[in-house]
């Protein structure tokens, strides 16, 4: 299990959500990371997930 960071941006750059969760695999943290952009409506904003050690999971723009 590892800490997955999820960030959403404005298109000014401006951070609109900068948030944390725990998921045992990317592709697990994948799904909860969708969840949450689509829970807080930023599922169309432009986005970022990473993994523990900085691998790109989740990427919109």
């Amino acid at each position: 299990m590892g800490t997955y960071y999820l960030t959403v941006f404005s298109q000014s750059g401006e951070k609109l959500l900068d948030t944390q969760f725990d998921a045992s695999t990317h592709a697990e943290a994948k799904e909860i990371g969708k969840e949450k952009l689509d829970k807080e409506g930023y599922a169309e904003h432009t986005h970022r997930c990473v993994s523990p050690n900085a691998k790109l999971v989740l990427f919109h723009r």
